[in-house]
């Protein structure tokens, strides 16, 4: 089976987009550039704009300052900004996402600008390919179009919905936009997004000959997601229902979870049963270059560590403390802050440092957080201290789900630039967070059993002894392999069944939004499930009073209510988009 070659843009963006690589404003941007509309409006043609469109979600294209100003994972906005982690490395480095941090942004910060265009860019060449589609003169039939058109509305119907989920009010710009820069931002765009994703699931095939197109379960399943963003959660479950009695991958394997739970960020194991929608990372592709391997994630890797830079992205000390469990291996929903697992702060790097081997934990733990003592997959336990960059401003833990493996290092890292490159995929959707979207949606429905047994499913699997962390055969050479003597007190069971049902819906809920902070953790839908929820200043603020205790980097925080559930308008934006001294674009409430 092919995979799209995303490499193969760099012409089309050489010829056909670098003409916008200077222009500040979205809006300003034409959709050609040098390229003419006869060289394409063929079918070769369309075919290399569709996958340019493909190749913005990596949100490395024209627009974004940096990198990670527009990583497609959302680590900033979605993980940091919902508490599963901290900046990280020092105060000083990356500044603008401090204020992030503390919900204390200016529509000045200029990571929000790069993500708006960033995001444009993916959503013009959609656009592009929408227009020039239905134009294809020669040797195209009907259902090439259409197949063209479902790929390019399932792109554009996500970008939207990135920009809906942070910024709330946005321009709708689509192919038949004469004067995109008088389109204000007035009007919601959720049931623009639906269309998007009703068309895409209506005219894409279940399947596809290439890794990476998206598919009509693809779609499927975010119309679905996006049903539940509105709070629809009749026609939410009726499509999760279809998705998971029917839904496939792109190439034909049926919907499940992976056997193990650290399968999902494993290069070698991408685009299995439980890859839904993902954006497609390559190593060493022979440009040179990580663009195509995750770069924007390229600063989230332990700091003085075979990883080289920089520090990034630490979990938070909640985070890791979410993760413990009763006796009888369920979640301490209410109570999981009352103790804080021990860890290294304030122990120097070549003290002695023993992990809790006593307090039961659930194994997805040690396989979302690198804590000291605990093999960092085949690189040796965790040196806790030595590879932070600065332990009292953002706490002793790193990230590793997207850590690769050192014995598949020349394959799946790329070491093309000054800070690693990995080909583990961003997970955009997957399997266990579409169950998990299922169960909300029948709690919501009254359907509590079900909802339970959805649950239960991703709970099985994270008890599964596939997913547990192992001790090494030799410490000095964690290449040799590992053990059979887990290496902490794993213990994870599902719920007893009638428990969702006895509970009531209020606490099935509480339990099921739990459960999806600890199966998604650091994968960038945190902030953006408490905000849709309208718990995200109860719970933020809990975190920041907890948290801000032990480390100053979010010291001084605030989330106000009706506010901070969306980030401002960027205010370079609002400005070009001026005349006459009229803005088209308005700002955010509470924001100035």
């Amino acid at each position: 089976m092919k995979k799209i070659n995303f490499s193969k843009i760099a012409l089309i963006i050489a010829l056909g987009f670098a003409s916008n690589a200077c222009k500040d404003n979205f809006l300003e941007q034409p959709a050609l550039g040098a390229l003419s509309d006869a060289q394409l409006k063929t079918k070769a043609g369309v075919e290399n704009v569709l996958v340019g469109a493909y190749a913005a979600l990596d949100g490395n294209g024209v627009g974004a300052a940096s990198a990670w100003d527009a990583a497609p994972d959302n680590w900033i906005y979605g993980s940091i900004a919902g508490g599963d982690a901290k900046k990280g490395s020092d105060g000083a480095d990356q500044a603008g996402i401090n204020s992030i941090m503390a919900y204390s942004v200016s529509p000045s910060n200029g990571f929000f600008n790069s993500k708006w265009k960033a995001v444009y860019e993916g959503i013009n060449r959609a656009n592009t390919v929408l227009r020039l589609a239905p134009q294809i003169e020669t040797n195209v039939s009907e259902a090439d179009i259409k197949g063209y058109q479902a790929q390019a509305r399932f792109l554009r119907g996500h970008y939207y919905f990135e920009l809906k989920k942070m910024f709330n009010m946005v321009p709708w710009i689509d192919e038949n936009t004469e004067d995109p820069a008088a389109v204000p931002n007035d009007k919601d765009i959720w049931p623009n997004i639906e269309a998007d994703f009703q068309f895409a699931m209506d005219n894409l095939p279940a399947t596809q000959s290439e890794v990476g197109r998206v598919n009509k379960w693809a779609a499927a399943s975010y119309l679905g997601k996006t049903y539940l963003y509105q709070r629809k959660f009749a026609e939410a479950k009726t499509i999760f229902d279809q998705v998971i009695s029917q839904g496939v991958t792109s190439n034909g394997l049926k919907y499940g979870l992976m056997p193990a739970f650290q399968d999902n960020f494993d290069a070698a194991k991408k685009n299995m049963q439980e890859s839904v929608f993902a954006v497609q990372m390559a190593a060493n592709d022979g440009t040179g270059t990580i663009s195509n391997a995750n770069q924007g994630g390229m600063l989230n890797f332990p700091y003085n560590s075979p990883f080289r830079c920089c520090g990034f992205f630490q979990p938070s000390i909640d985070l890791a403390n979410s993760f413990q469990t009763t006796a009888q291996g369920l979640p301490l929903v209410d109570t999981y802050n009352s103790k804080t697992l021990k860890n290294d702060m304030g122990v120097n790097a070549d003290a002695s440092f023993t992990p809790d081997n006593s307090t039961p934990v659930d194994p997805r733990l040690d396989w979302t957080v690198g804590r000291r003592g605990i093999p960092y997959l085949d690189w040796g336990n965790h040196p806790g201290r030595a590879w932070i960059r600065d332990q009292t401003y953002a706490g002793p833990y790193s990230p590793k789900k997207n850590i690769y493996w050192q014995a598949t290092q020349d394959i799946y890292s790329d070491q093309n630039s000054w800070a690693p490159g990995t080909a583990i995929n961003v997970l955009i959707i997957r399997y266990a967070d579409v169950l998990l979207m299922a169960a909300e949606a029948e709690a919501q429905a009254g359907s509590l059993a079900k909802a339970q047994e959805y649950v239960n499913l991703v709970r099985a699997r994270a008890g599964a002894a596939g997913s547990k962390v192992y001790t090494y055969k030799n410490p000095s050479d964690p290449l040799a392999g590992f053990t059979e003597t887990p290496a902490a007190n794993y213990k994870v069971s599902e719920y007893p069944a009638g428990t969702f049902t006895s509970m009531g819906q209020a606490e099935a809920l509480k339990a099921i939004y739990f459960e999806r902070k600890i199966e998604l953790a650091m994968e960038g839908h945190r902030f953006f499930d408490l905000a849709r929820w309208g718990i995200a200043d109860q719970v933020l603020n809990k975190y920041i009073s907890f948290e801000g205790a032990i480390t100053p980097d979010v010291r001084g925080g605030n989330f106000v209510k009706g506010v901070d559930e969306y980030f401002p308008i960027p205010q370079r934006q609002i400005d070009l988009s001026t005349k006459n001294g009229i803005s088209s674009l308005k700002q955010n409430p509470g924001y100035q």
